[in-house]
């Protein structure tokens, strides 16, 4: 049976306190768990880029967008089957934290922070490795991961903002309701939803973004030297800047967004739906019984 509402945020703040915990005692295994999360995003970028580079959009428009997602989806399932580290999901497992006094708002900022650090830093490993395959060298890739950055980074700030907030509102309802059910199909299923939703639905997802952009920057000179003699391509360039076509614009508002969206309509929204009286004692039953489990083994 699935938990209700005031026993899934219990298990939601006590994911809080393992991983927070875990940053305090342990900052270093808490970093490598963001590293790690952060690689496996990009498990789910790379696939997408390799199933989606030269599908005709006048075939289905939305086709390469669907298959993408078909294949992103599985990243968060082996981020949350691992406890790997992914800073959009602690956005609101921490958020839900503070709410019920298991961490300071000091520790809920310094940990999103640590867990970007991390993340970013598996992501940008993992997709410098993969853009050195001859592989992702031939045109198709290229130009399609050259496509999808342009994609990304010309568009506006609040084109990007928005669509932060539509990724991270979809994608932290599943890392969220993960903690809903003991059953692990039911969790693969509802955790597998979330980055479909997002990837299919065109969304921006700071982690995501990290790999998808770097990789076009990382392979921009091979994409030049390969467009050089195409007359039907206007060679548009990339930068790490926040300008427009910069990675740094995208991440920016994409953040931003991100933070919004996991934070404002889920870890609130969930936290306001719960009973705060039942809540409370839940609390005070969960610690009689630690309690009396305490003085059992003592005996």
């Amino acid at each position: 049976m699935p938990l209700n509402s005031e026993e899934h945020l219990f298990e939601v703040a006590n994911v809080c306190d393992k991983k927070w915990g875990m940053l305090k005692k342990r900052p270093v295994a808490f970093l490598l768990s963001a590293f790690a999360g952060g690689a496996f995003v990009c498990f789910g970028a790379m696939l997408a880029l390799s199933v989606s580079a030269g599908v005709p959009q006048n075939l289905a428009p939305g086709l390469s967008n669907l298959l993408m997602g078909l294949v992103f989806m599985f990243s968060l399932v082996i981020i949350m089957f691992s406890g790997m580290t992914l800073v959009t999901a602690d956005m609101a497992y921490g958020l839900v934290g503070v709410f019920q006094n298991r961490i300071s708002w000091g520790r809920f900022v310094l940990g999103v922070f640590i867990g970007y650090i991390g993340n970013f830093l598996g992501s940008m490993t993992f997709m410098w490795i993969m853009s050195k395959g001859g592989g992702y060298h031939a045109l198709p890739w290229l130009m399609r991961a050259h496509d999808i950055g342009l994609a990304k980074t010309g568009e506006t700030a609040m084109e990007i903002f928005v669509m932060g907030i539509i990724c991270t509102w979809t994608l932290q309802s599943a890392a969220i309701l993960f903690m809903k059910t003991n059953d692990d199909m039911s969790k693969i299923m509802l955790t597998a939803y979330g980055p479909l939703a997002f990837v299919a639905g065109m969304n921006e997802h700071c982690i995501a973004n990290i790999g998808f952009l770097a990789v076009p920057l990382f392979q921009q000179d091979l994409w030049v030297e390969a467009v050089a003699g195409m007359n039907n391509v206007a060679p548009v360039l990339m930068h790490w800047g926040f300008g427009k076509y910069g990675w740094a614009h995208n991440q920016l508002f994409t953040v931003m967004g991100n933070a919004i969206g996991g934070t404002l309509f889920v870890a609130v929204v969930f936290q306001l739906v719960a009973d705060p009286l039942e809540l409370k004692d839940l609390y005070r039953k969960r610690w009689m019984q630690k309690g009396m489990d305490e003085k059992t083994e003592e005996v």
